[in-house]
């Protein structure tokens, strides 16, 4: 990721999460971004990591990849809910996906699944967005058109 840090501090003996970077040169990429990726990514609730924020993506899931078999160029993540945190799941639906990539680059296997530490979308020079999500064993990149975030329940 350009902006956003997710990286293993081993002074720390755990995971620095940083999102401030990227939440600075937001409002820069703002009319850069497509629809759906800019309503996800200036949702108030996606970055703000307090106690009690049931719309941040920190700590959701991965549930499901599902990859269009023809050539619609779809692809949807699922992620599911962390019951400490989360009343609800998320569904990103791309589309347009000209790439999808990920990678296993990370050696935390004390857990059962791998769940979301941040993530950061940014313009495509062809007007389309890049979107990727570090996760705590693996990293997703999505280079699409567009995407639509929906929290379980809502439209």
């Amino acid at each position: 990721m350009k902006f956003v840090r997710a990286e293993w501090d081993t002074d720390l003996h755990g995971l620095r999460l940083d999102a401030s970077a990227y939440l600075a040169e937001l409002p820069a990429l703002r009319d850069a971004l497509p629809p759906g990726a800019r309503a996800f990514a200036f949702d108030p609730a996606h970055y703000s990591m307090g106690h009690g924020n049931a719309r941040c993506v920190k700590d959701l899931e991965l549930a499901g990849i599902h990859l269009a078999t023809d050539k619609s160029g779809g692809l949807v993540l699922e992620f599911a809910p962390n019951r400490w945190k989360h009343d609800s799941g998320l569904r990103i639906s791309y589309s347009g996906v000209r790439s999808f990539s990920v990678d296993y680059d990370h050696s935390i296997d004390w857990m059962l699944v791998d769940t979301v530490l941040l993530d950061e979308i940014l313009p495509d020079e062809d007007g389309g967005c890049v979107h990727e999500i570090a996760l705590t064993d693996a990293s997703i990149r999505v280079r699409c058109q567009d995407l639509e975030a929906v929290w379980d329940g809502t439209d």
